[in-house]
């Protein structure tokens, strides 16, 4: 009589038979490039809001404000939307490509990196915030403008205090590209919504996904976290 268990060489059988004829692994790969893309995006211009919020001029100090507040309480949703619906089909934006696909990614990279932009701004403002005052006022004094004082003084002791936020931002950020899915990008949530439709192992196509996204940001977080220690500014 057949044995009712399952071993787990016929489940890992059972795993990789049903995902013949699915490419998880590009999937995945997009979402890596998603990701990866927008960090980089977010990361500079995240930067530069965070020196805009405190900059001396008021007119880029206001725009710094008024962008951080109002971005960061829109959905993601409406943003991404809004990068291909709006910039690309009312205002004929193309970035530089005729193709769907190429100009869905990269619209989807330009919604994201606005949106978490805000979030990284926030971040290094806070970092900006436990420089003592007294070492920008030492820069001022010995004839170094604000930029060189932001530059060469104060931003990089702000990183170095804010690496765990900026993990945790990175994290939500990996989590988010899911969202890229409403316009047609070919990651790992479309691919998930589109086994589910052709499938019937709802559960399994889940735990596959799920076990996706753990080994991507998990990682991560251990990485930045033990970064986060080791560079932490000594006070």
């Amino acid at each position: 009589m057949p044995s009712p268990y399952v071993t787990h060489p016929e489940a890992r059988e059972i795993v990789f038979d049903f995902l013949e004829g699915y490419d998880v692994l590009g999937a995945f790969w997009m979402t890596v490039k998603l990701t990866a893309l927008s960090a980089v995006g977010s990361l500079i211009w995240g930067t530069l809001l965070a020196a805009m919020r405190v900059s001396p001029v008021p007119l880029m100090r206001g725009f710094g404000t008024a962008y951080v507040n109002i971005v960061r309480n829109i959905p993601l949703t409406v943003i991404i939307l809004f990068s291909s619906l709006g910039l690309a089909d009312i205002f004929g934006v193309t970035l530089g490509t005729d193709d769907f696909k190429a100009q869905g990614f990269r619209l989807a990279v330009l919604g994201f990196v606005a949106y978490t932009a805000a979030f990284v701004c926030e971040a290094l403002r806070s970092g900006i915030n436990t420089v003592p005052v007294g070492q920008a006022e030492a820069a001022r004094a010995i004839g170094l403008g604000f930029s060189q004082t932001l530059r060469l003084i104060v931003l990089p002791q702000a990183f170095r205090s804010v690496i765990g936020p900026l993990a945790n931002v990175l994290i939500a950020l990996t989590k988010n590209t899911t969202v890229a899915a409403a316009i047609g990008v070919a990651e790992a949530a479309a691919l998930m919504k589109t086994m589910i439709e052709n499938e019937a192992q709802t559960l399994l196509i889940g735990a596959v996904f799920a076990f996706g996204f753990v080994v991507l940001t998990l990682p991560t977080g251990l990485i930045l976290g033990w970064l986060s220690k080791r560079l932490a500014v000594k006070r």
